[in-house]
């Protein structure tokens, strides 16, 4: 202020216009220009095409039972049916024990998600604290396991279930949760742990820490984003799982969502409209589990834990 005013009045006028035009041009240069508007405006058209496209499976699932039953389908895109009705709904219940089914299918996920968190972040604390080529082996092994396709695997372990009398229990839809649920989810905790400096594991040991003090007060809080995504993935897994329960599974009444879906397709395509309702009720709790998990992915601070890092 006073070297500015201490300058002659041409001097004072020179540097005030030399702010303004620095001004006007940053100004100017921060407006997006046409190109730029057009490319934005372009990837908004797609992405709202490509939306549009996943949004019609979507609007059938939640028009289609409000059709009433025993009418034929639709021949083309039915927005909004003629003659509404919720009646789709009870049939879906009475015509086969699907609340039942669900009260397994909850029962089933209440334990593997734990089971499955404990084990899989046991294993990729595991894999964290390896060094050397153990650690390589290991991890390629993980990697070969996760490409083996599941159908490899079904009758060899039918036979084990059924030679130690497990068949026609719930322990073998439990089995993959004592093993980390998946490869990929033991893999993907390694990713996430192996991020943690090993100093501050190092310094909670020397704090007279042992491992599960460790894995329990030190890396399981820094890993919550991940612990979270790997809770929904596999609610997700054992929720849709089809197969194993009619493999296992003797009784109507053990039977979990997926295979009583399976029943209600069975009733011929008159019926359509309650296999939908059946589908709507049975989507809506892994609806609910993504939605619950949504506050783990934006409350936590993307810390070391955090994947994207």
């Amino acid at each position: 202020m006073h070297q500015s005013a201490s300058l002659p009045r041409p001097l004072r006028f020179v540097r005030r216009g030399r702010a303004s035009a620095t001004l006007g041009a940053a100004m100017t240069s921060s407006r997006p220009t046409p190109t730029f508007v057009r490319r934005h405006l372009l990837h908004a058209l797609a992405l709202l095409l490509v939306g549009s496209l996943f949004a019609l499976p979507l609007l059938t699932l939640l028009v289609g039972p409000l059709r009433t039953p025993s009418l034929a389908p639709p021949p083309g895109l039915e927005l909004w049916p003629a003659q509404a009705s919720l009646k789709s709904f009870g049939d879906a219940f009475s015509l086969v024990p699907l609340g039942r089914a669900i009260l397994n299918s909850i029962a089933v996920c209440l334990l593997a998600v734990p089971l499955t968190l404990v084990t899989a972040s046991a294993g990729g604390l595991a894999l964290t604290l390896l060094q050397g080529r153990a650690r390589a082996a290991l991890v390629g092994v993980l990697l070969l396991m996760a490409m083996v396709p599941v159908t490899a695997i079904w009758i060899p372990r039918f036979v084990l279930f059924n030679a130690l009398g497990l068949v026609g229990s719930y322990v073998p839809l439990l089995a993959p949760a004592l093993m980390g649920g998946s490869p990929v989810f033991v893999l993907l905790y390694y990713v996430a742990m192996r991020r943690i400096p090993l100093e501050m594991l190092e310094a909670a040991r020397m704090e007279g820490a042992g491992l599960l003090r460790i894995w329990w007060g030190v890396v399981m809080p820094l890993v919550k984003p991940t612990t979270a995504a790997i809770a929904l993935l596999t609610v997700v897994l054992f929720w849709g799982n089809f197969i194993d329960p009619l493999l296992y599974l003797r009784r109507e009444q053990q039977l979990t969502a997926p295979a009583m879906l399976h029943a209600l397709d069975l009733l011929g395509p008159t019926n359509w409209s309650v296999l939908l309702a059946g589908s709507l009720v049975v989507t809506l709790p892994v609806a609910l589990a993504f939605l619950v998990a949504q506050r783990f992915f934006w409350s936590f601070e993307r810390g070391s834990g955090w994947l994207g890092r």
